[in-house]
């Protein structure tokens, strides 16, 4: 079984991006907008700054109470749209139920949208258009290429179907000639699809959800899930919260050719793809300033 981590392949490219920030006319800047204090949510933007600090970006987070108006996050996006000195602009999530993400979102110049979500980012990624990929699509792409796994001809399955990751991994994989299919809590028989699939990618937020009944010894399984669950860790007399994933990495580790860690697998991965995202919105902004004459 081989172990595919996602750490070192970050900090490789970590020095990479530092060299190429170094050399750029405008330092990188990323706002990050925050609704609320989840813990969870603090604990991913801390990774975002410390990860952008590193390399040479500026990255500035604008914090709202969960009872902030709508409207109010909107004018934010607005002046940071219309801000030079800004080129990328991400909204955490989830957001507390009451806030309207979608109208947030929409608001987001698509070229300062640097988490792929805006509808002209999914336009162009059903297009394959060069274009702001989801960051963790993305991360899963360059976790496959950098560990020498080719996709193309190869018949991948998707478990989940969300818009953050199940289906703009699937559409990423597609256009690099993959086969894919999507499977969700609806497909019959589950594991008789994973089972046939090369590479396994399951993103679906259900802890333990892949055994080994679902996989092969031949298949790589890349496991996208981060679940903070309540557990007992072996080392330990009581029980603690841990990260885990979708897939029972105990039980199917030895079962297969090669997968993913959860901490340090594709999630080192995601925040590396943002700030790969902030330096091609650099790239992004300034031709369409030179187009406009400016």
């Amino acid at each position: 079984m081989k172990l595919l981590e996602g750490k070192p392949i970050r900090d490789k490219r970590r020095q990479e991006l530092a060299d190429v920030v170094k050399q750029m006319p405008v330092t990188p800047k990323l706002a990050i907008i925050q609704v609320g204090s989840r813990e969870d949510s603090n604990a991913y933007i801390k990774q975002k700054q410390i990860f952008g600090e590193s390399i040479g970006c500026v990255v500035e987070l604008f914090s709202f109470p969960d009872t902030v108006e709508v409207e109010v996050v909107v004018e934010m996006v607005k002046k940071l749209n219309s801000d030079v000195s800004v080129h990328g602009i991400i909204l955490q999530l989830p957001l507390p139920p009451q806030i309207d993400a979608q109208k947030i979102i929409a608001t987001i110049d698509p070229l300062k949208d640097v988490d792929g979500l805006t509808s002209v980012s999914t336009k162009y990624l059903w297009e394959n258009k060069p274009w702001h990929r989801p960051a963790t699509a993305r991360g899963v792409s360059t976790l496959l290429r950098e560990s020498g796994i080719s996709v193309s001809g190869k018949k991948v399955v998707v478990v989940g179907r969300s818009s953050l990751v199940g289906k703009p991994v699937a559409l990423l994989l597609l256009h690099q000639d993959a086969t894919v299919t999507i499977a969700h809590s609806k497909t019959p028989d589950l594991a008789s699809v994973t089972r046939g699939a090369d590479i396994l990618i399951v993103a679906t937020g259900v802890p333990g959800l892949i055994t080994q009944g679902y996989v092969h010894q031949d298949q790589v399984v890349i496991d996208v899930g981060i679940n903070l669950v309540t557990g007992q860790k072996y080392e330990e007399e009581v029980p603690g919260r841990l990260f885990t994933g979708d897939v029972l990495f105990n039980e199917v580790k030895d079962k297969v050719l090669a997968i993913t860690p959860v901490p340090g697998g594709v999630g080192p991965l995601t925040v590396l793809s943002l700030f790969e995202n902030l330096i091609d919105a650099v790239k992004l902004l300034s031709t369409e300033a030179g187009k406009n004459g400016v």
